[in-house]
């Protein structure tokens, strides 16, 4: 299914993109897209059986804004340099082990919604992202196997950056990472049984209509099932929590000087085959 929360900031409404692509309403079904609908079964089996007998009233979708796919998130933990050709752009050998960070609920907008360039900013920059959401508690996990059979779904996510605060300004990676509109998510929450291997999944990132970034989720150090296996020995994760899972080649800091950070006026548009697509105006915070 695709899942998705559409109207104005704040006051989203549940709703599901049917097989024919006609945009349904499920409000009158479930109260929104949030980790108690993922982790309960019996709830998602309702959604699935009403969608498929096409009763779930049509949405007109002209002029309707689409929000983040999933509401109340948790928290939001992400993977760095988890891309062999984008830990080479770097300059920076493979990590042993993840690297993680973690994002605040906060940066979280809609995949259409305006990117605001922070105040001071010199390096902002993009990165295209698959993001996991969770739909069982993870605690403790064996196996990569069990790891994905948490996974509720995927998503599409920017995971917008500022460079010279995540790195030349001291401390953690974390304040280059959370400034407000950091996190466009969505379109929509593709469950888990429509994206049978997470590890084959194109990435494409354009900046004013010039591809970036082109790659795949094959590339990844750390696939998808042992990312959520690895963070389960040392955090719990709890359905509605979101696991983004690091970027491929293609970002502003790895390119040849002048690096061409994003300033106000630029349009960013980003897609993962089957999860759907991004676009982004910059504006000035």
């Amino acid at each position: 299914m695709k899942l998705l929360r559409v109207g104005t900031a704040g006051a989203e409404r549940p709703a599901l993109l049917d097989a024919r692509g006609t945009l349904r309403d499920l409000s009158g079904l479930v109260d929104d897209i949030d980790g108690a609908l993922l982790a309960d079964d019996t709830a998602l089996d309702r959604v699935r059986a009403a969608a498929e007998s096409g009763e779930l009233p049509a949405l007109d979708a002209a002029g309707l804004r689409i929000g983040p796919p999933l509401g109340r998130i948790g928290k939001i933990v992400c993977i760095g340099l988890n891309y062999h050709d984008h830990a080479r752009e770097t300059g920076v050998e493979a990590p042993p082990e993840p690297v993680v960070f973690l994002k605040a609920p906060d940066t979280v907008v809609g995949p259409h919604d305006t990117v605001l360039v922070p105040r001071g900013s010199v390096k902002t920059d993009w990165e295209v992202e698959l993001a996991v959401v969770i739909g069982r508690t993870a605690r403790y996990l064996d196996s990569a196997e069990e790891g994905l059979a948490h996974v509720a779904g995927y998503a599409v996510a920017h995971d917008v950056s500022e460079r010279e605060f995540q790195i030349e300004r001291g401390g953690t990676w974390d304040k280059g990472k959370n400034c407000e509109t950091f996190n466009p998510l969505g379109p929509w929450l593709v469950t888990a049984d429509e994206v049978p291997d997470p590890q084959r999944l194109p990435l494409r990132l354009w900046v004013n209509g010039e591809l970036k970034q082109d790659g795949t989720t094959a590339d990844q150090i750390f696939p998808v099932g042992e990312v959520v296996r690895y963070l389960s020995r040392f955090m719990t994760l709890y359905p509605g929590d979101v696991v983004s899972t690091g970027t491929p080649a293609g970002v502003a800091m790895g390119r040849p000087e002048p690096k061409p950070y994003l300033r106000a006026g630029d349009v960013v548009e980003l897609e993962i085959e089957g999860l759907g697509r991004q676009r982004q105006e910059l504006k000035d915070a």
